[in-house]
C-alpha cells in the first residue's frame, strides 16, 4: 500500500504542475461553423493577417491602407467612425502626426460613463509586421464586438472604441485622445489590449492612481474563464517602466482600466518575425476569452464606481481567481509566525525537534541558496560567453530560451535533492521554513503585492506538523498539501525570465529552490535513492544538449543584423555603422572596423535597451538631398530673441532627429505647434541649455516639415544638428546593397536599413 501511495502521490504533484500550466489558455480548434453570437478566433486571425502583411510604422502607405480598412470594418459591424489627427508631443520627445481611429455606440443610459476598448494599429518602425502588436488586440476588438452586437441591441453604458496612432512612438496617439477630444472626459473605464511577443496568456494587468479593490471585485465578478494574474505581476508592473496607451489615460485623464498583454515569444517582438503566421491562435482566443466576459459585464455596470483607495492581494489558480484586502496581509503573516513558533516550541517539547541540528540546517539553508544565487547569476553568463550570438537578440530572449529556462530549473532541482537527502533530519528543515517566514514578512512591507506567498507557506507548515506527528506520514495527504505551491509558483518559474529576459534565469532558480524546501516533508521520503537527482541532472543535460541543437540560426529563427549609412554633408564624408556585437558575412562587405569613437553613436538615437553603434567604416560619399532651413523671420521682443524657421526636406524622410550644438540655449520652444517642457532643466533665469543633446525625434506623416519657433535669451545664437533619416537604404537607386539571406532579418529596437544624413545649422 505504502508503494501505491507514492506512485498516486507522484502522480498527483505531477498532475498539479500539467494543471496550473494547461488552465492558463483556452485550446484552440479551427471551426468555421460556431454561432454568430460568439467570438470567432478564425474570423479575428483573418484580421490580423489583413493587418500585417506588411510593415505599417507612422508614415508609410500601408500605415494608410490598415487605418482604412479598420474603418471599413467598424463600418460593417455598424459603426461610424472618424479620424481624429494632429501634431502631439510625447514626454519622450517624440513628434509626429497622430491619426487615431475612433467610433461611438450610444447605450440606453443617460449621463453614465462610457467604457472604452483600446489597442493600437501602428507597428514598430521599421520592419515590424506588427501582428501581435497590436493586430492582434484590432482584431480581438472588432471581431467581439461584432460577435457582442450581434445579439445585444441595447445596453446601458456607451462603447467607445480607440484604435490609437503612434504608440510605438511614444504613445502619441493616447496623448492627442487624452488631451484634446471631448470623450476623453467621459471614459469610466478602458480595456486595452497589447502584446509584446507573439504567444502564452494574456497577462491582466491595472492602471489605476488608487487602490485596485474595486476593479478587481468586478473583474472577479465578470469571471473570464482563463484569468491569469496576480498581484506580484500588479507589484512588479508599477515599479518598471513599462509604458502602454493606459498610462496616458491613467496619468493624464485619470482613468482606470485593464491592460490585457502576451509575453511569450518575445524574440518576435518588433521584429518582421511579428507576422500573423507566428501568432499562436490560443493566445488570440485568450485575448478573446478575457473580451467576450468583460464586455457584457462592464457595459452595464456603474463605471462611475470603479474607484478605490484599497488594494486586494489577488492570483489565479486552476480551481479559481482569488483576492483578499491587503489588510489580511499583516494578520496573515502574524498567523503564519504564530504557527512556525508553535510548530518548532512543540517539535522541541515532544524532542521531534533539535536545537543543535536546527543550528546546522542554518548553514545549510544559507549555502544552499547561495549555490543556487550563484549557479543562477552565473550560469546565464557562462552560457552567453559560450554562445556569444545570442547578444545580437537585444530583447535578451532567445529562439531556444525556453529549453534555458527548463534545463536551469532542472538543475535546481538537481541541487536541492543534493543538499537535502534522506539523512538530514526534520530539525534542520526548520531554517528554511524561518526564511520562508522571513521572505513572507518582508514582502508585506517591500513588495505587498506578492504577499500571497504566505498562502502555500500556511499549507506546508501543516505538512511539517503531519510529519513530525506521524511515523509513516501519507504521502497522498502530502502531496495534496503541495497543491497550492505547485499551483502558484509553477507558472512563475516560467513567466519571470520569459517577462524579464533570460537575465533573470537566477529567479527561476532560486524559485525552484525556495518550492522545494517548502514541500520538504513530501520529497524527503524519495530521497533515500539518488535516482531524483540523477534523473534532473540527466533532464539539465538534456535540455542543454537540445538548446545547443538550436543555438545557431536558419531561416526559421534568423540572426538580427544592422546596417546604416550615414553622411556627414558639412564634411562631405559617409560611413557603414552597425549595431552587431560582430559582424556576419551580409554587414562584413561594409563594417570591417570596431567603432571605437562613441561620438557617432552618441547622437544617433538609441535603442530601448541602450545600445549604441559597435562597427564603423568608410563608406563612399553619395550625393544624398540634403534639407534646408527656411528663416520666416528673426525679431526682438522684450530682451528676447524669437527665432522662426522652417526645416524641409528634399526627400522622402520617416525621421528627423535635432540636437543642440555648440551654442543651443532656449527659453521656449514650440515646434509644429506642440509646446516643449524641459522640466528641471533650466538655471535661475529660465535658460535651457540644449547643447550636445538630442532633443526631438519627429517622425514624419504626410511630408510635413517643422514648423520652429526658438525663443532664446536677445544675445543667444543658435546652432543644430539635424539628422535625417529614411529607411530606405536597400531600395535607393544610389547604393546596389543585396537583400539579406533567409538566415537574417533587421534588427528591432533601432535605427536599420537607414539612410542618415548629418547637418550643422547655424542661426
Amino acid at each position: 500500500m505504502k508503494k501505491y501511495h507514492a506512485v498516486f502521490s507522484i502522480l498527483i504533484i505531477f498532475l498539479s504542475i500539467l494543471w496550473a500550466f494547461k488552465d492558463l489558455m483556452p485550446v484552440y480548434h479551427a471551426n468555421e461553423n460556431i454561432p454568430e453570437s460568439e467570438f470567432s478566433v478564425d474570423k479575428a486571425m483573418k484580421h490580423v493577417v489583413n493587418i500585417s502583411e506588411k510593415p505599417h510604422f507612422v508614415g508609410t502607405p500601408a500605415h494608410d491602407d490598415v487605418r482604412q480598412y479598420i474603418v471599413a470594418e467598424l463600418e460593417k459591424i455598424g459603426f461610424n467612425p472618424e479620424v481624429q489627427q494632429g501634431f502631439v508631443l510625447s514626454e519622450w520627445s517624440s513628434l509626429t502626426k497622430a491619426k487615431n481611429i475612433l467610433a461611438r455606440r450610444k447605450g440606453s443610459g443617460s449621463g453614465g460613463k462610457a467604457l472604452m476598448l483600446l489597442t493600437h494599429y501602428d507597428s514598430n518602425p521599421h520592419s515590424s509586421l506588427g501582428a501581435s502588436d497590436a493586430g492582434s488586440g484590432v482584431a480581438v476588438i472588432l471581431e467581439g464586438l461584432r460577435a457582442f452586437l450581434s445579439e445585444n441591441e441595447t445596453f446601458k453604458n456607451d462603447i467607445i472604441v480607440l484604435i490609437s496612432d503612434a504608440e510605438e512612438l511614444g504613445l502619441n496617439g493616447a496623448h492627442l485622445f487624452v488631451k484634446k477630444h471631448p470623450w476623453a472626459k467621459e471614459v469610466g473605464l478602458v480595456l486595452n489590449f497589447e502584446a509584446r511577443g507573439s504567444g502564452g496568456p494574456g497577462y491582466m494587468l491595472i492602471e489605476t492612481n488608487g487602490g485596485n479593490q474595486q476593479l478587481i471585485k468586478h473583474f472577479d465578478e465578470a469571471d473570464p474563464k482563463f484569468p491569469v494574474a496576480n498581484s506580484l505581476a500588479y507589484s512588479i508592473y508599477k515599479m518598471l517602466p513599462n509604458d502602454t496607451d493606459l498610462t496616458v489615460f491613467r496619468e493624464v485623464g485619470d482613468i482606470e482600466g485593464f491592460n490585457f498583454a502576451f509575453i511569450d515569444d518575445h524574440f518576435d517582438y518588433h521584429t518582421v518575425l511579428d507576422s500573423a503566421e507566428n501568432l499562436n491562435p490560443e493566445t488570440l482566443a485568450h485575448q478573446g476569452s478575457y473580451l467576450t466576459a468583460l464586455l457584457p459585464y462592464f457595459i452595464n455596470a456603474d463605471l462611475s464606481q470603479m474607484k478605490s483607495e484599497k488594494d486586494d492581494i489577488y492570483f489565479n489558480t486552476p480551481v479559481g481567481f482569488f483576492h483578499y484586502p491587503f489588510t489580511w496581509n499583516g494578520p496573515l503573516a502574524v498567523l503564519g509566525t504564530i504557527l512556525f513558533i508553535l510548530l518548532v516550541f512543540l517539535g522541541l517539547k515532544t524532542g521531534k525537534l533539535d536545537i543543535k541540528e536546527m543550528g546546522k540546517g542554518i548553514g545549510r539553508a544559507l549555502l544552499f541558496l547561495s549555490v543556487l544565487a550563484l549557479v543562477g547569476f552565473y550560469g546565464w553568463k557562462i552560457i552567453l560567453w559560450l554562445y556569444p550570438d545570442y547578444k545580437e537578440i537585444l530583447h535578451g530572449f532567445t529562439y531556444n530560451g525556453h529549453y534555458y529556462i527548463a534545463a536551469f530549473v532542472s538543475l535546481a532541482l538537481c541541487i536541492s535533492f543534493s543538499f537535502y537527502r534522506n539523512h538530514i533530519s526534520p530539525s534542520q528543515w526548520v531554517a528554511p521554513y524561518f526564511i520562508w517566514l522571513i521572505l513572507c514578512i518582508a514582502m508585506v512591507f517591500k513588495l505587498p503585492g506578492a504577499a500571497f506567498f504566505i498562502v502555500p507557506f500556511l499549507f506546508s507548515l501543516l505538512g511539517f506538523w503531519h510529519v513530525l506527528n506521524n511515523h509513516t506520514p501519507n504521502l497522498i495527504f502530502l502531496s495534496i498539501l503541495n497543491v497550492p505551491a505547485l499551483f502558484i509558483f509553477t507558472p512563475l518559474l516560467q513567466m519571470l525570465p520569459v517577462g524579464l529576459g533570460l537575465k533573470m534565469l537566477v529567479a527561476s532558480v532560486v524559485l525552484t529552490g525556495l518550492i522545494f524546501v517548502l514541500m520538504l516533508p513530501y520529497w524527503i521520503h524519495f530521497t533515500q535513492s539518488s535516482k531524483l537527482r540523477w534523473l534532473s541532472f540527466l533532464a539539465t543535460f538534456a535540455f542543454l544538449i537540445v538548446a545547443h541543437t538550436q543555438s545557431g540560426f536558419s531561416a526559421e529563427k534568423p540572426r538580427p543584423n544592422s546596417l546604416v549609412y550615414v553622411l556627414d554633408a558639412d564634411a562631405e564624408k559617409a560611413v557603414w555603422a552597425s549595431y552587431d556585437h560582430k559582424p556576419d558575412e551580409w554587414t562584413s562587405a561594409y563594417i570591417q572596423k570596431k567603432q571605437e569613437d562613441a561620438k557617432l553613436a552618441d547622437v544617433i538615437l538609441p535603442s530601448k535597451y541602450g545600445t549604441a553603434f559597435k562597427w564603423i567604416s568608410p563608406a563612399p560619399t553619395k550625393q544624398i538631398p540634403v534639407g534646408s532651413a527656411i528663416v520666416e523671420h528673426d525679431t526682438l521682443v522684450d530682451n528676447q530673441r524669437i527665432l522662426h524657421f522652417c526645416l524641409t526636406s528634399k526627400r522622402k524622410l520617416h525621421r528627423i532627429n535635432l540636437m543642440g550644438g555648440k551654442e543651443a540655449k532656449v527659453l521656449d520652444l514650440k515646434i509644429n505647434g506642440e509646446t516643449f517642457k524641459f522640466e528641471d532643466q533650466a538655471d535661475s533665469e529660465g535658460v535651457i541649455d540644449l547643447s550636445g543633446k538630442v532633443f526631438l525625434n519627429y517622425f514624419v506623416v504626410d511630408d510635413a516639415p517643422l514648423e520652429i519657433e526658438w525663443t532664446m535669451p536677445a544675445n543667444a545664437t543658435l546652432d543644430l544638428t539635424v539628422f535625417e533619416a529614411s529607411f530606405d537604404l536597400l531600395q535607393h537607386e544610389l547604393f546596389t546593397i543585396p537583400e539579406r539571406p533567409a538566415d537574417m532579418i533587421p534588427k528591432g529596437f533601432v535605427l536599420n536599413d537607414a539612410i542618415v544624413v548629418k547637418k550643422n545649422l547655424s542661426f
